[in-house]
């Protein structure tokens, strides 16, 4: 039993409750808090991150950086593959002495599809019905001028039988110019005859123009009657078909079978070039990478172009092309008399002027396809 205190000394065994607080007793160890962390209830004070940050770092995104690396690859090969194929296009001096027109707004384009069989061996010159080389520099099997400017892009086809006047030869078939001087008396020909000035020359061969139609896998034709010509190496049924690069070729050389011969083929080829713009245009032709080289680099091996021909110039040839060929823009011939090939001097003369001014808006019905006078 307790000890009871002595009488009178109660205030010396008092035992009520104490007035100093009592230190609890420490908590076992697993119950502590960690010690880099604050106590349950509270925010961190100050910097918690090892580079003194207010917030935690968070994880890195690598899930969206691949994407935008794989991204800006892509672009950097879609830039780079067209500046790489313009190294390996080859050149040629397509300049002339002697006076020239003088400086005119937008860009003309002298584009020309030669005979020569460069890049054909035997055997392909044999499949293709194109004969051996005819010597020197050749013939222009294709003549055009493609106009690119403030209005809407205008192609206008020059039938190679056109007569005019060749400088230092007198009178003759507007294709014996490029047999006689090549590229420069071609240029100085055009120039004179029509007093546009050409601001760049580009030249495609035979074995060029089938190696693009493959590359973008072929183009559509719509021949409106059967064409079996063995001058051309070609026997195609009547309708819209696919062809292949053979059959191009040989369906934009073809004329022995049309009645108006030449002025049917330019129109021939003019559909050859639409159908290349179309499949240019085509989403796939970029997003494939292996069909996106394959155009550029036929593109490349099959062109020959002008020592002063940039690539900012020869971007907007493909974009004029395709405008042209679209429906955006105009396509023609020189305005001709007659089946003769022999051109309108009125109607010409019109229709050059208002392309040297840059003002094809306004050629309206100068502007026809076999470029004879439109009828009522």
């Amino acid at each position: 039993m307790p000890q009871q205190p002595p009488e009178g000394y109660d205030w010396l065994y008092d035992q009520g409750p104490s007035t100093t607080p009592r230190r609890p007793a420490p908590a076992p160890p697993s119950e502590l808090p960690p010690p880099n962390l604050p106590p349950p209830g509270r925010r961190p004070a100050g910097p918690t991150g090892p580079s003194g940050g207010g917030r935690p770092r968070k994880k890195r995104r690598w899930w969206i950086r691949v994407p935008l690396l794989l991204l800006v690859l892509w672009l950097v090969f879609l830039v780079a593959v067209p500046f790489w194929a313009l190294r390996t296009t080859s050149r040629v001096d397509a300049s002339y002495d002697g006076d020239r027109p003088a400086d005119q707004p937008g860009t003309t384009y002298l584009v020309v599809g030669s005979d020569s069989r460069a890049g054909l061996t035997a055997e392909q010159q044999a499949e293709l019905a194109t004969g051996g080389d005819a010597g020197g520099n050749g013939r222009t099997d294709t003549i055009m001028l493609l106009h690119v400017g403030d209005g809407p892009a205008l192609l206008l086809s020059v039938p190679r039988d056109s007569i005019v006047d060749i400088p230092g030869y007198g009178s003759t078939k507007i294709n014996a110019a490029y047999s006689y001087g090549g590229p420069p008396l071609l240029v100085q020909t055009i120039e004179q005859n029509t007093g546009l000035r050409v601001d760049a020359y580009l030249e495609i061969g035979f074995g060029g123009l089938v190696n693009v139609v493959d590359a973008v896998g072929g183009v559509e034709i719509c021949p409106q009657e059967p064409i079996a010509d063995p001058d051309a190496g070609i026997d195609i049924a009547a309708g819209c078909q696919e062809a292949d690069g053979a059959t191009a070729l040989g369906y934009s050389r073809s004329r022995h079978t049309y009645a108006t011969q030449d002025i049917q083929r330019v129109q021939a080829q003019r559909e050859v070039m639409a159908g290349l713009a179309a499949k240019v245009k085509r989403p796939s032709s970029v997003l494939n990478p292996f069909r996106y080289w394959g155009i550029n680099q036929g593109a490349a091996a099959s062109l020959t172009i002008d020592e002063d021909v940039s690539t900012l110039q020869l971007v907007r040839f493909a974009q004029g092309l395709s405008s042209a060929m679209s429906g955006e823009g105009l396509s023609c011939t020189v305005p001709l008399r007659n089946f003769d090939v022999r051109w309108d001097e009125e109607r010409s003369a019109q229709m050059f002027d208002l392309i040297a001014n840059d003002k094809t808006s306004d050629v309206g019905d100068l502007c026809t396809p076999d470029g004879l006078p439109k009828t009522e």
